[in-house]
């Protein structure tokens, strides 16, 4: 099992805009069978957590409808509205206990940290963050949310091309 914080960002290092848009990413050209495409990704994944900005922004642009089946973490200290039927717990709790119970919950399958470079870093600060994907659109936006505020060391370990955007696979290094 793998911990990972798989996300897009802009060439200046921003995941969304200062107001949470994705306007800039939806326009990009992006095979979505391509290398390091999100479909063949998701497959291998069986719980997430995300911040309160991402769940928002996820169901305000689906409608409601909640996409995912895998059980989902979303930390938050407000009450959010979750969808019916849908494994959505919210929590303010520690990132250590919530990746027990993430961990419990995928049987066996991959944890992925979903939005929120600061929510990443948290996982990263308590050693359970192992990899960052990052697919970079030919973008820049000046400010915004960042991709990962965290001094972390990284170990490229792959990279491709799809279409406009280039993907780097990154381990994260631990001191020892």
């Amino acid at each position: 099992m793998t911990t990972y914080y798989y996300t897009a960002s802009s060439l200046d290092g921003f995941i969304a805009t200062a107001d949470h848009s994705l306007d800039w990413l939806i326009k990009q050209d992006f095979d979505e069978n391509g290398p390091m495409a999100y479909p063949e990704f998701v497959r291998g994944v069986g719980a997430l957590a995300m911040g309160s900005s991402t769940y928002e922004w996820v169901m305000r642009n689906e409608n409601g409808v909640w996409g995912y089946k895998q059980p989902t973490w979303v930390f938050t200290h407000r009450a959010l509205q979750t969808p019916d039927g849908a494994a959505v717990h919210l929590t303010h709790g520690d990132v250590r206990d919530v990746h027990a119970s993430m961990t419990a919950a995928a049987d066996g399958k991959d944890l992925w940290i979903i939005g929120g470079g600061d929510l990443a870093g948290q996982f990263a600060d308590a050693g359970l963050l192992d990899e960052v994907w990052v697919q970079y659109a030919p973008v820049t936006l000046g400010s915004g949310a960042p991709l990962l505020p965290r001094d972390l060391d990284l170990e490229l370990i792959d990279l491709a091309r799809n279409r406009a955007f280039l993907c780097g696979r990154y381990r994260v290094l631990r001191a020892e």
